[in-house]
This record gives C-alpha cells, sequence and structure tokens, in this order.
C-alpha cells in the first residue's frame, strides 16, 4: 500500500526500496548523538520510523542522513515477502563493515521481520544489538541504553491498546506537503498468505480527536495533503463513553475555526452513538479546511461501505481514488486465501463505486500470481477480472510462501517459479494495456494539481498528483511547492500525465 511518484506499474522491489531520511533542521543537534534509520516495505513502516526518530528525538538524539555518522543505526523492516527480508539481510553485512570501523555503533532491527524472528535475529545476523517490534517504540531509548551496556536488547511484546497517539511524527524525508498519518494498528483478516496480524498483532483504532489534531498541525505547517493510513481503514472504529460530548465539542471549534462555504453543510460527527466510523472520521478530517487534500489506504473489499463512498463524494478535497485490493480474480483461490469474497461480490463493490464516484474514480489493486494449487483457468480470470475493471495501476506479486501463515501450515506452495513469473509477466503486460488506456482518458482535461516539487528528469518541470492520484508533470515557470494548479493534460505515457498549466 505504498504510493510510489512516477510509477504506474509497481513490482516487487518497488515496496522495499530504501527511505534515506533527511537531516534534520535542529539547532539544538551539536553535540548530540545521531540516528540513522532505513525503512522498507509499506506506507505503515515509514510512519513508524517517523513515530521512532520523535521518540529518539526525546531521548537526545538527532537524525543524519549518513549511516558513516551515525551512532545508532536502525533498519525498520518488512517480511511481506521472502525479497524484502533477503534485502535486509544484505544490508546488514554493509554495516557488518562499517561496525567493523566504528566499534562502538549500534544496530537495531525494527518493524515486521525483527517481530517475525525475534531472539533468532541475534543468533543468524551477529551484527545486531537490537531488536524490537512495531508495538515495542516507547521502549527502545531503554534498549539502547541496554545494548550500550554490552548486551543484546530485545522487546517483541506485541499490545493490544498501542496506537502511538500521543507522540507526534518527526517527517523524515519530507517535501512539506504531504504526509502520513496513521490511523490504527494491526489487522483481523488472517488472509491465508499474508504474515501482517502475526507481526504487527490486533486491530486497534487512534483516538479521531487525536487524528484530527495531527492533520490540522500538519495544515498549519504548509502541508496541503494527508494520507490516512491503517491495515483496513474501513474498519477503523472508536468508542469512547464520552465521545458524543467530545464531537459537539470539536464540531464548535471548527464551526468557529473553519468557515469556509466551499465545505458541504457540516452534519453531526456521532450523532446518537458513541462510536467513530471511518466515514466519519474521513469526514472530520476533510472538515479541517477545503484546501486539505485527503486519501486513505488500504480499503479491504469486504469492510469498504456505501457510507464511505457518499463521504467521498460529499466532500471535494477527499480524492477521488480507492486502492482495493482483489488478490485473485478467482473465487476458489479466493475462498484458499480466506478474502471472505468472491469474485460476484468484488464485482459488485466495483460497480457501487462506479455508480456513487463515477467512471473517473482512481482504483488501483493488488495481484498475486500463482498462488497454492492455481490453475491456469483461474489465472485467466485474474486477467479478466482486470479487463473488466480496467484499474488506473497495481501492485503485482509473485506468490511467496511465509512461513508461520495459515498457507504455509494447510497448503503447498506447489506452482513452479517459472510459472509464477510467467503469470505475473502477463499480469504485469495487461495492467500496462489498462493504465495507459486509463491516463488518456485525461488527455484534453484540466486537472487540479498539488505541487510536489520538481520532476525528478528536469529542474525546469514540476510534478504533483491529481484527484485519481496519477503523477502529473508540467512546465515549471513561477508555480511552488505546495500550490495547486490547474493542468490542461496534452499526453501520457502508461505511468504519467503530461501538460500545461492554464487558469481553468
Amino acid at each position: 500500500m505504498t504510493l510510489i511518484p512516477e510509477l504506474t506499474i509497481l513490482q516487487p522491489d518497488d515496496k522495499e526500496h530504501i527511505d534515506l531520511p533527511r537531516t534534520l533542521e535542529d539547532e539544538l543537534a551539536v553535540g548530540k548523538k545521531r540516528l540513522y534509520i532505513e525503512s522498507y516495505g509499506c506506507q505503515m513502516n515509514f510512519a513508524d520510523s517517523e513515530i521512532v526518530a520523535a521518540v529518539m528525538r526525546n531521548a537526545g538524539y538527532a537524525t543524519t542522513s549518513s549511516a558513516a555518522d551515525a551512532d545508532v543505526i536502525f533498519l525498520n523492516t518488512c517480511a511481506i515477502r521472502d525479497n524484502a527480508e533477503q534485502k535486509v539481510r544484505h544490508r546488514l553485512k554493509h554495516l557488518t563493515g562499517l561496525k567493523r570501523q566504528k566499534p562502538e555503533l549500534l544496530v537495531g532491527m525494527l518493524g515486521c521481520m525483527a517481530e517475525r524472528l525475534k531472539t533468532k535475529l541475534l543468533e543468524e545476523e551477529k551484527v545486531v544489538d537490537i531488536v524490537a517490534g512495531p508495538d515495542a517504540y516507547r521502549d527502545i531509548p531503554k534498549l539502547v541504553e541496554e545494548a550500550e551496556s554490552g548486551q543484546k536488547a530485545v522487546n517483541v511484546f506485541l499490545s493490544r491498546e498501542e496506537t502511538y497517539a500521543d507522540i507526534s511524527p518527526i517527517r523524515l524525508n519530507s517535501n512539506g506537503v504531504t504526509a502520513f498519518v496513521s490511523i490504527m494498528r494491526g489487522c483481523d483478516n488472517m488472509c491465508s498468505f499474508c504474515v501482517v496480524p502475526f507481526t504487527r498483532g490486533r486491530e486497534r483504532s487512534r483516538d479521531p480527536f487525536s487524528i484530527v489534531r495531527e492533520a490540522q498541525d500538519l495544515f498549519d505547517r504548509g502541508y496541503r495533503e494527508v494520507t490516512l493510513l491503517g491495515q483496513n481503514v474501513d474498519s477503523y472504529k472508536w468508542s469512547s463513553e464520552v465521545l458524543g460530548a467530545r464531537s459537539e465539542e470539536l464540531g464548535e471549534e471548527h464551526a468557529s475555526a473553519t468557515p469556509h462555504s466551499s465545505l458541504p453543510e457540516r452534519r453531526p460527527l456521532a450523532p446518537n452513538t458513541n462510536i467513530t466510523t471511518f466515514a466519519l472520521l474521513l469526514e472530520m478530517v476533510a472538515q479541517i479546511h477545503p484546501d486539505l487534500r485527503v486519501r486513505f489506504s488500504t480499503s479491504h473489499p469486504k469492510d469498504i461501505t456505501d457510507d464511505v463512498l457518499h463521504t467521498m463524494a460529499r466532500y471535494a478535497n477527499i480524492c477521488n481514488y480507492i486502492h482495493l485490493p482483489a488478490q485473485s480474480g478467482n473465487s476458489r483461490v479466493l475462498k484458499l486465501m480466506n478474502r471472505t469474497y468472491d469474485r460476484p461480490w468484488y464485482i459488485g463493490k466495483i460497480d457501487r463505486i462506479r455508480e456513487i464516484l463515477g467512471e473517473d474514480c482512481g482504483i488501483s489493486t493488488d495481484m498475486i500470481s500463482g498462488f497454492c494449487t492455481e490453475t491456469e483457468e483461474e489465472h485467466q480470470d485474474s486477467l479478466s477480472l482486470m479487463d473488466y475493471v480496467h484499474y488506473d495501476y497495481a501492485y503485482m506479486f509473485a506468490y511467496s510462501e511465509r512461513p508461520g501463515t495459515l498457507a504455509a501450515k494447510k497448503y503447498a506452495d506447489d506452482i513452479p517459479e517459472d510459472v509464477k513469473k510467467r503469470r505475473l509477466n502477463e499480469i504485469i503486460a495487461r495492467q500496462l494495456s489498462h493504465s495507459a488506456e486509463r491516463n488518456q482518458r485525461h488527455i484534453g482535461q484540466v486537472q487540479r494539481v498539488l505541487v510536489e516539487g520538481t520532476s525528478k528528469r528536469s529542474d525546469d518541470f514540476l510534478c504533483g498528483r491529481n484527484d485519481q492520484n496519477k503523477m502529473v508533470v508540467f512546465p515549471k515557470g513561477n508555480h511552488q511547492k505546495g500550490q495547486y494548479v490547474n493542468v490542461l493534460v496534452t499526453e501520457c505515457t502508461s505511468a504519467t500525465l503530461r501538460g500545461e498549466v492554464v487558469n481553468e
């Protein structure tokens, strides 16, 4: 569930690219110890690294963009596929040489891979001093102190309550325009191929008022887009006996703080109930300001509701884009995957999205090739589903068996690797065609684009995303990062829209 600029077809390596954190502009950094973080995998890991940076800053550390300058190096890891873990192990080999030159250097493994392997990591990777799971980040300063004493330090306890709601993340490698906001942690879905429920624990939702405060603070600091994150955002639910009173209080505050006639008339945030659903949370964030653009990821097909779709239609600043992972187009395979829906159910969700949000709503997916016992005919069902939906882009992978998952325990990984790769290539080729077709729809249209920065290919061009999450490139002119501009699309590739800025 990651968003990678200027890529439409997202292949396996794209999900494990390294994020090199910038050096924070902290006047008090002189004389402090230095922290270096590399993040692998999904958006949640990048958001978690920002929480870790905040925890460590409170403990007296400043971040650095150079591993060679660091006193502590953390790798925030992914365990979703074997390829992701092998990348981390390869990186550890490089850090072994750095530690020989600097024996006092501490190396820590954080995140899903740390949670999956636990103390086994210390046995397999001698360079590692600290192992911390996703719910142990508050404890990291203590783990560092323990490691400084010469002891290996481990905390992989999974919590049923931890959401880090009270920690203000430090935005690493930020463009100052877009930011991630985590709204919940964990997953209860138990898809048979997925290790996430075992590495991130059970679902728990964050206090909605802390989410709104974080988004408001980002807007006040000049950010113009937030992406609400969760393993399955549509299952977000938060309840409190005092929520009704606090909702009324928040409504009054927002009524005086954001008197924008361009926003729809405000509905009660939690009428006659003490439960906040994702649809209500989405509305609360959208009401902060019409110039704050709101995205979210990821949606599970079984949980996305008409209330969410109608809320998206109601607010122009909620982006017209949904990531709705299918994983397979065949009902039997979906049952083996424990996705709890079948092909007709999924198609019904797609039809409902098109009905409420229109044909231009951007839709992306995840697709797995070569899942256990998948036949050639069932693979063709995935291709035919893609033909039905015409996704704007997709994350596409060959099946990778993960130890401890339900699939690893119950099913044989019996599809040969060459067959998996051939099927994956067919899925990728089909998606390339659909992406090009979907992008061609925008030629001749004026797209509202939030400028995120300079194009990677030329300093004479700027880039930003439109409502459907597509990268748009256009001449720089006098425009600045963080502005909204209207771009007339004149040409496209399967990955990018290109055009000229116009007044309307």
